[in-house]
């Protein structure tokens, strides 16, 4: 049975940003999804504050603010901008009244090799921002990368390194600090079921996005698959997310270059029928 539309939110990366954001807000509404998860550049340029009654106005949920600069900086003062430059998007996603903040933590820094460090960093980065979060009432939400991206995207590349890091920054469990878990990343992973199942006891799942796996896969950034398209088994994905008891939207974040020249109306119909494979 597909997941109603009301359940599901659009990543505004799915539609190529070809509208303003306001534009893509009244697109998304009038094709009835719950939900718009926003990226930084559409809303830098503009008030937080507004475009965030807005998207409320627009009777939309906003299921997570994208994404977080880079962690691991080749330098102490570069990592300390980074960690400024999140606390304004932090800010920002509080305005906007988003439910998740999420975490795409950086590789290796240019010219290094030293992947413990870049990934001492980055625990070390999310510790400085967990006071602002909690303040902001916007919890962190690490998103594990495929491994294809350690070098330069991530270098946190499984829920089981997320939820590790979940454990010791936030030992309570009642920190502002969870995962995000996307299919196209963590798919692939022997673990998966065990460590859906481990973030759901352990009440981390901030965060549940939807694609598909293409095969052949021509880039490795932007050609994913809609759902239903690709190789995912993501009726049984769907299945072990709710049998946490998540609870939270189904956000489809599909990045391709073939839907990009799509226009919106009809991009937001596939989008729809897609729904089948969930």
């Amino acid at each position: 049975m597909p997941v109603p539309l009301h359940n599901v939110s659009i990543n505004t990366a799915t539609l190529g940003y070809k509208a303003s954001i306001r534009e893509t807000v009244d697109a998304i509404a009038h094709a009835g999804f719950g939900g718009i998860a926003p990226w930084r550049r559409e809303i830098e340029s503009g008030a937080a504050r507004t475009i965030g009654r807005y998207i409320r106005d627009a009777g939309l949920r906003v299921s997570g603010y994208c994404r977080s600069t880079y962690f691991p900086a080749s330098s102490p003062e570069a990592w300390s901008a980074s960690i400024e430059d999140n606390r304004q998007a932090l800010r920002d996603a509080a305005e906007l009244g988003a439910e998740c903040f999420v975490l795409v933590a950086g590789g290796l820094p240019n010219g290094s090799r030293d992947l413990a460090g870049a990934r001492q960093q980055i625990a070390d980065g999310i510790a400085a921002l967990m006071r602002d979060a909690a303040a902001l009432g916007v919890p962190l939400a690490i998103e594990p990368l495929h491994p294809m991206y350690a070098a330069d995207r991530s270098c946190i590349n499984t829920i089981e390194q997320a939820l590790d890091l979940c454990t010791l920054l936030d030992p309570s469990g009642i920190g502002p600090l969870g995962v995000a878990i996307d299919v196209y990343h963590t798919w692939w992973d022997p673990k998966l079921e065990a460590m859906i199942g481990r973030a759901g006891r352990e009440n981390r799942i901030l965060a549940y996005h939807v694609n598909d796996w293409l095969d052949p896969t021509s880039d490795l950034l932007m050609d994913r698959g809609l759902p239903g398209e690709g190789v995912i088994d993501l009726s049984w994905f769907g299945n072990c997310i709710r049998d946490t008891g998540y609870n939270g939207l189904s956000e489809l974040e599909v990045f391709s270059k073939l839907l990009q020249n799509t226009p919106n109306d009809q991009l937001l119909k596939k989008c729809a029928a897609s729904l089948t494979a969930l």
